[in-house]
């Protein structure tokens, strides 16, 4: 009797683990639902460990690192390295949830430990997000800029040109991201808000809670660059320019069904190329200990160099779109401050005060 109730115990052991499998999945995506991660976030989330999972036929607590290693080497390699890091970093989120909620249940009952199958091994090499990112110095920022439009005439595609520039001065004045400005249409531009005019952008919410629309800062250099941008050289670009849902920034290859179809609108110019831009510029015209900038170290500058010239954190924040000042201050890591002249200046102001009340 005793035997035939452990061969039943073992024959249901499958199924059970199976549906445990499917509570976690299902409790895991209510939790970070409650962290307010976005329903397109959360469809993302475990896509995956399911993926993973399926390929094996197995419960997530039953993969190896050897299995793990196996998949995203061969069958399951991903053409883009950002695309690895991304599944990876899911997979061991989700990993981290088990370990936390359902290790010992799991244990108990299935006799398997929790181990996330991404180790120290197989984990992918983070690309320098870890690593303090130093910009130009504000005067050599200036410089290289100037020495890139006193170039632009001699180039060989002149509007292509002063297009890679003013999209390389307007992240570096208004802080946006990449991805931002190469989406902004032309009625994105509103010339009457503010002091000089703003943009909007759509850029990512905080922690992971999808896309939030926000209006990025020209200032008066920036209104003047993008102004003149599109009274001379926005016309001169093979699309419609007066349609305001046509791209600010058009890419200047169209694809071949595009181009069949005669569509008055182009296509955007994609990050990427916009990184090569910029890449090549700062080869020829930035110089100084810093040899080469990227769009995302042009933010780390903007907010650098405007907290630097007196800019309160407050502002910079707001400026960069951050949710949290402390995303903030991790801009600011290169600013050159002197806590030592603040102190005095700080003691100061006290003695100051006191010396009036007095």
């Amino acid at each position: 009797m005793l035997t035939l109730q452990r061969r039943a115990a073992d024959s249901a052991a499958p199924e059970a683990e199976r549906a445990l499998f499917q509570d976690t999945l299902a409790e895991y995506c209510w939790a970070r639902d409650v962290a307010g991660l976005a329903p397109r976030t959360l469809q993302r989330l475990v896509a995956p460990v399911l993926e993973l999972c399926s390929f094996y036929d197995v419960v997530p607590w039953r993969l190896t690192s050897r299995d793990l290693d196996r998949y995203f080497s061969g069958e399951g390699k991903p053409g883009q390295r950002s695309t690895m890091l991304s599944k990876m970093t899911r997979i061991d989120g989700y990993f981290a949830f088990l370990e936390q909620r359902y290790a010992g249940e799991i244990l108990r009952r299935f006799g398997a430990a929790v181990a996330s199958p991404v180790d120290a091994f197989n984990r992918p090499v983070h690309r320098g997000d870890f690593g303090l990112r130093i910009p130009p110095s504000s005067r050599a920022t200036k410089d290289f800029f100037a020495s890139w439009r006193d170039a632009l005439p001699t180039s060989r595609k002149y509007p292509v040109a002063v297009r890679n520039y003013v999209m390389s001065k307007i992240t570096y004045l208004s802080g946006v991201r990449a991805a931002e400005l190469c989406a902004v249409r032309i009625g994105d531009v509103h010339w009457e808000n503010g002091q000089w005019g703003r943009f909007l952008v759509r850029g990512k919410g905080a922690r992971g809670s999808g896309p939030r629309e926000r209006e990025a800062y020209l200032f008066a250099e920036g209104r003047a660059l993008l102004w003149w941008y599109m009274e001379e050289i926005r016309g001169e670009l093979h699309d419609d320019a007066d349609d305001p849902h046509a791209p600010l920034f058009p890419s200047e290859r169209l694809p071949k069904a595009i181009a069949a179809l005669n569509m008055p609108i182009a296509p955007a110019v994609q990050p990427d190329a916009f990184r090569r831009a910029l890449k090549l510029a700062s080869r020829d015209h930035l110089h100084g200990s810093v040899t080469e900038v990227f769009p995302h170290l042009l933010r780390h500058a903007c907010a650098t160099h405007n907290y630097e010239a007196g800019m309160p954190l407050w502002d910079v924040q707001v400026l960069l779109g951050h949710t949290w000042a402390s995303t903030t201050v991790g801009y600011l890591a290169t600013a050159k401050g002197d806590p030592e002249l603040q102190s005095l200046e700080s003691s100061r102001r006290a003695v100051r005060r006191l010396s009036g009340e007095s």
